[in-house]
């Protein structure tokens, strides 16, 4: 498995990092089974994992917490904060990205990964009613505690991560050293802006979603409907065949599949093995559920696409496009919840 330095932070990470969005009731309940997902990962190649407060409520962290016992300094270890943790929570107090609320959700965190710090804390999404500048002031004083390493953001557009690099240059706080956006072939407008503010700014980035929600391993073809199991009933207009964008993958999906038999790989490995080729990409999330997915997934690592075979899929999807529909923020169960929150006006 190759190793790149994550930004300027000097931490080497793994090409592929294992995203845990879907263990715990997401996904994969069994714990043990979850534990099993973790150290295959780990025994693969993979020192990087990612997670989130929010994931299955706390429990996916509780479960990185029982797989890493004995193993904690081999592993980076990434989570996030921002949405409430329970869903159905309405405290307004209870989310976002201020100190009072960061500052629980890292002591939580902390407590339920069992571990005394975390090596990237990320940001999980913008916060509108939160000064930029309160933000990056709380988790400077979390890294001068030692409670977290280093900091990052999360779905930030361009402009928003240029304001965070200016703020803490103006106020001598600690910057952002990540950014983790979605980007897959058939996720591409990243590839205009924020990708090259990320160079521009030496930040680390991690991409997830590398296989758009099951689009990109082939499981969706032809014109029968898509079923929809709980968790993608919350993302269902991904999968709806009657919009146009949808539609425009399943031709995407029959013709990058001739461009994978020519390469003489799966699907699933031409697609990782794109998001991993962007010289300003880091670390991609994969977001296996089962040890055979992860296993599969895996065998990515060592895939490289040619010259040829990315004018292929540029002529499939053109760089800079994306293929999702309107307001497709793929995440998780409690994002309905996070998004009701009332926004302040002018």
């Amino acid at each position: 498995m190759q190793h790149r330095i994550l930004g300027r932070t000097g931490i080497s990470v793994s090409k592929f990092a294992l995203g845990t969005l879907r263990l715990g009731a997401w996904g994969n309940s069994e714990h043990d089974d979850a534990v099993r997902l973790i150290r295959t990962a780990l025994d693969g190649g993979i020192n990087f994992i990612d997670t989130a407060d929010q994931y299955s409520g706390g429990e996916a962290e509780v479960i990185i917490g029982k797989a890493l016992h004995g193993r904690r300094d081999d592993v980076v270890l990434a989570t996030k904060g921002h949405f409430p943790v329970r869903m159905g929570d309405d405290d307004p107090n209870r989310r976002g990205n201020s100190r009072r609320w960061l500052t629980r959700a890292v002591d939580d965190s902390l407590r339920r990964l069992g571990t005394d710090r975390i090596d990237l804390y990320q940001v999980h999404r913008p916060d509108p009613a939160t000064d930029i500048d309160e933000t990056l002031s709380v988790l400077s004083d979390l890294v001068r505690a030692g409670k977290i390493m280093a900091i990052g953001t999360s779905d930030f557009p361009a402009e928003q991560i240029v304001e965070a690099q200016w703020a803490a240059d103006r106020r001598n706080h600690i910057p952002f050293h990540t950014e983790q956006p979605p980007y897959s072939l058939f996720v591409r407008a990243i590839e205009a802006d924020v990708l090259p503010t990320a160079r521009k700014y030496g930040l680390g980035v991690l991409t997830w979603s590398p296989l758009n929600s099951g689009w990109l391993a082939g499981r969706f073809r032809g014109n029968e409907p898509i079923e929809l199991d709980a968790f993608r009933r919350v993302v269902a207009h991904k999968f709806d065949l009657g919009l146009p964008g949808n539609r425009r993958k399943l031709e995407a999906v029959e013709e990058l599949l001739v461009v994978a038999r020519d390469a003489g790989i799966p699907l699933t490995h031409l697609a990782l093995a794109f998001a991993a080729t962007h010289p300003a990409v880091s670390s991609v999330i994969l977001g296996a559920r089962t040890i055979d997915q992860l296993t599969d997934q895996l065998a990515a690592a060592e895939v490289r696409l040619d010259d040829g075979i990315l004018d292929r899929i540029d002529k499939i999807v053109p760089p800079g496009v994306t293929l999702n529909p309107p307001d497709a923020d793929y995440h998780r169960p409690a994002l309905a919840a996070a998004e009701r929150r009332p926004r302040p006006t002018a």
